[in-house]
């Protein structure tokens, strides 16, 4: 034990809340996504169900390392890092709702060659505009009512990156847009200027609506859910699931929605857990989720660096909203939309930036412990990088 003990005080740094956190919504995932994948692998892979618990597995490996590598590095270098990544998610939203692989009438993902691999650059723009809204609020503490030299580039930049992802992704960017509203709350941003901020996110939905894939779309699934009398399908057999699921379910791979349920791996897997988990199961996962975002808020909370605490709040808030918003769908509490659980549903894009998002958390804990304990290690390139 204490070798082990030793290993992951050395390996393994950061809030052990997280972490252990983070292991619990892996082991879940593979079990589900396993469970969720079998009539996938009967169609597709004849019968092949080891296929996507292989592919799903080596992705949450993927996501993990991702995760060990972003917090090992000191966090102020992304401060820098997003700026060149904003630059990035600009021209790559462009060409992917140009020229991007359409699915479900909505180009979100690019293919890179070579490799054969999608990817959706919509999950870098989300991780590169909170990590750069943070470093931005942070550097303007001091003149934060300036219009002109704190207020102008922020709105734009949410402006510009929340109305590209809406052009294919309208529930995308409308957590995208809360979270930065929440976050330049956080960062004492005048209330006067949050409702510039929520006119620059009308004018950038309404082109969005109008130009975009996705507007028909958005409005079908809104008044499709004040609809009492015509339940859509998915929603009509997620309700099946979790009345079937009971208190603690059918048991782990006793699904039987799995066979009709559009995207049980994914936009429903939470359907899949209530089912096969119970409300005792999907009522620890919900407490998973909870304590991620408790642990982030403290993480802030704790940082003496105005930028940490913003990056770690950012960050929580836009996983567990997305969580939030993911199981009240599966529940009736919101109309359809197509966002991943996160760690917990199947998918490449989502699984690594998510991994990225908690390391950076994880990183910002590991300094203030550094800090706690008077092992502070200065790096002389980054102290410019974040105030």
């Amino acid at each position: 034990m204490t070798r082990v003990k030793s290993w992951t005080d050395r390996h393994l740094q950061g809030d052990p809340v997280i972490w252990f956190i983070v292991f619990g919504l892996a082991i879940l995932s593979v079990l589900v996504v396993y469970s969720a994948t079998g009539t996938l692998a009967y169609k597709k892979m004849q019968g092949n169900t080891e296929h996507y618990l292989i592919k799903h597995s080596m992705l949450v490996f993927v996501s993990f390392f991702a995760m060990w590598i972003a917090h090992k590095l000191d966090y102020r270098y992304y401060s820098r890092l997003s700026r060149m990544a904003l630059w990035l998610s600009v021209p790559l939203l462009f060409i992917t709702y140009k020229f991007g692989t359409n699915l479900n009438e909505a180009s979100r993902w690019i293919t890179i060659p070579v490799i054969n691999q999608a990817f959706q650059p919509s999950d870098l723009a989300k991780l590169a505009l909170i990590a750069n809204l943070a470093s931005m609020l942070s550097k303007r503490q001091n003149n934060i009512g300036d219009v002109r030299e704190s207020l102008i580039p922020i709105l734009l930049w949410c402006g510009v990156i929340c109305g590209l992802i809406a052009l294919s992704n309208f529930s995308t960017a409308i957590l995208l847009f809360a979270t930065c509203m929440l976050l330049m709350f956080i960062g004492r941003v005048p209330v006067k200027y949050l409702a510039m901020l929520m006119l620059v996110g009308v004018m950038a939905g309404g082109v969005a609506f109008s130009v975009g894939e996705r507007g028909t779309t958005l409005v079908n699934r809104v008044l499709a859910f004040w609809d009492d009398d015509n339940i859509p399908f998915q929603a009509e057999q997620s309700y099946i699931a979790i009345a079937t699921g009971g208190i603690f379910g059918k048991g782990a791979g006793h699904s039987d929605q799995r066979n009709f349920l559009p995207h049980p791996y994914s936009d429903f897997i939470f359907a899949i857990v209530l089912e096969e988990y119970g409300l005792f199961g999907g009522g620890v996962l919900l407490f998973l989720y909870l304590a991620l975002l408790y642990r982030g808020m403290v993480i802030a909370a704790q940082s003496e660096g105005t930028f940490g605490g913003l990056l770690s709040a950012g960050l929580s808030f836009a996983l567990v909203i997305q969580a939030m918003v993911n199981m009240g769908v599966a529940v009736g509490l919101g109309p359809i939309t197509g966002l991943p659980l996160p760690f917990v549903s199947m998918g490449g894009t989502s699984l690594l930036f998510t991994g990225l998002s908690l390391g950076i958390i994880l990183s910002v804990s590991r300094e203030n412990r550094n800090k706690e304990s008077g092992n502070v290690a200065e790096v002389p390139s980054v102290k410019a990088a974040a105030a």
